[in-house]
């Protein structure tokens, strides 16, 4: 069965009520690995080796983080940069990752309208993720469809549970191998396969 790795970075977790329960609902799952970066590396000093053998022992990497500055926090760049090197992850001789699947799961502040051409952003998230997706590309992964909640800033909390149970769901389907590339392709998000919603 594919193992799901789970990057989360959170610079100021003890504040964020959505990425409390996304956390709280897969680190006890099957085949879930859940890797706290700035836990891990409070002075953001990665230990490479480390990070790259956990890469090399799962076959799916989810990066998540709030959406900040239509980007990740810190510790994700700092995290590409070090880790995904030239001839290890990408190059002529880089093909330590050949296959395996990248994910965002992020939230936004805003609403899914304001991520539109006539909204606040302009632009669909899908437009600031192109980054994360030309690096899985470029290190010759598979990029899915990201797992993204709009509009945090004003969630109730039984909305929020239920955006925990959604993302576990999916987390658990990957890993079990019950969603597989046939029922995400072409999804603007991933969202919709979760909760039962595969059963």
């Amino acid at each position: 069965m594919p193992k799901v790795l789970v990057q989360f970075a959170h610079p100021a977790f003890s504040r964020s009520r959505v990425h409390r329960v996304l956390l709280k609902n897969c680190k006890q799952l099957e085949g879930v690995t859940v890797n706290d970066l700035y836990e891990q590396y409070p002075d953001l000093y990665i230990d490479v080796k480390r990070e790259q053998e956990l890469l090399l022992s799962h076959d799916i990497l989810v990066l998540q983080h709030p959406f900040y500055w239509y980007s990740g926090p810190a510790i994700i760049k700092q995290w590409l940069d070090l880790v995904l090197e030239y001839n290890w992850a990408y190059g002529p001789k880089g093909y330590a990752l050949l296959g395996k699947k990248m994910i965002n799961a992020i939230t936004c502040g805003s609403g899914h309208h304001a991520y539109t051409s006539e909204g606040h952003h302009q632009f669909p998230v899908s437009q600031f993720l192109l980054p994360f997706r030309q690096t899985a590309l470029l290190c010759r992964m598979d990029y899915m469809p990201p797992f993204i909640v709009y509009g945090t800033h004003r969630m109730q909390q039984d909305a929020i549970e239920e955006e925990g149970l959604v993302y576990a769901d999916i987390l658990s389907g990957l890993a079990s191998g019950r969603i597989r590339p046939e029922h995400y392709g072409g999804l603007e998000i991933i969202n919709s396969l979760g909760h039962g919603a595969m059963s």
